[in-house]
């Protein structure tokens, strides 16, 4: 999620990975051009009781707070500088995953449809970017630790597991959603902890009204 006037302390992703998806602890290794640490990844880890373990910390809930904080400001300024909008709309580019565009555009259509308060539309100054490429853990919501922020798409990992769930998934954590990957299928914040056989890219009834709520009223308070 690149964009210049927002600042994004700690990173915060979601990744599918070869077996089940979890949370990559802050003292990971971090790949090329990547955040200092980045949370809730899709990714490979010793075990599943470990990602859970993980989800439930306060270092998973500061991540996705800092996250979603970050984009709220950044569309909050846009706001203020435009009072007369109706919608809250974020911004997105997908210049840098041209090899996911079609997943990319299918999660911002389930997101669109799913719900009402808020609008994913690709444009320019965008709040957050798409990045594409190879890493371990697998795809992730991350900064660069200089104010951007971006979703991360892996290779194999997309290859494993289903691929607009997967972009789904990281998108939902944009719009504020924490991982669970306890959750069953029918969450999408469940990420890949129901398996690769898992095909929902949708949110769940849960998952749609906490966005919801989370985008009501254009975020006048944070614009002042």
């Amino acid at each position: 999620m690149r964009h210049t006037r927002t600042v994004l302390t700690t990173a915060l992703g979601l990744g599918l990975a070869a077996a089940t998806l979890g949370a990559v602890p802050a003292n990971a290794a971090a790949p090329h051009n990547a955040a200092p640490a980045q949370y809730g990844s899709y990714s490979s880890h010793p075990s599943y009781v470990s990602y859970i373990s993980y989800e439930k910390s306060k270092e998973n809930a500061a991540a996705t707070k800092a996250f979603f904080e970050a984009v709220k400001k950044s569309v909050a300024e846009k706001r203020a500088a435009n009072p007369g909008a109706q919608a809250v709309t974020v911004v997105y580019s997908a210049a840098n995953a041209p090899s996911f565009r079609s997943q990319i555009a299918s999660s911002t259509q389930i997101w669109n449809s799913s719900v009402s308060n808020v609008k994913l539309q690709e444009g320019s100054n965008p709040d957050f970017t798409y990045r594409e490429g190879n890493d371990p853990r697998g795809s992730y919501a991350s900064t660069d630790g200089h104010g951007s922020g971006y979703i991360f798409l892996d290779y194999r990992q997309n290859q494993q597991y289903n691929s607009t769930r997967v972009t789904a998934h990281e998108t939902g954590h944009v719009l504020g959603l924490p991982d669970h990957y306890s959750g069953p299928c029918s969450e999408l914040m469940s990420g890949g902890g129901p398996g690769t056989s898992c095909q929902n890219a949708t949110p769940d009834r849960n998952e749609r009204n906490r966005v919801n709520q989370l985008w009501q009223n254009g975020f006048v308070p944070a614009a002042s």
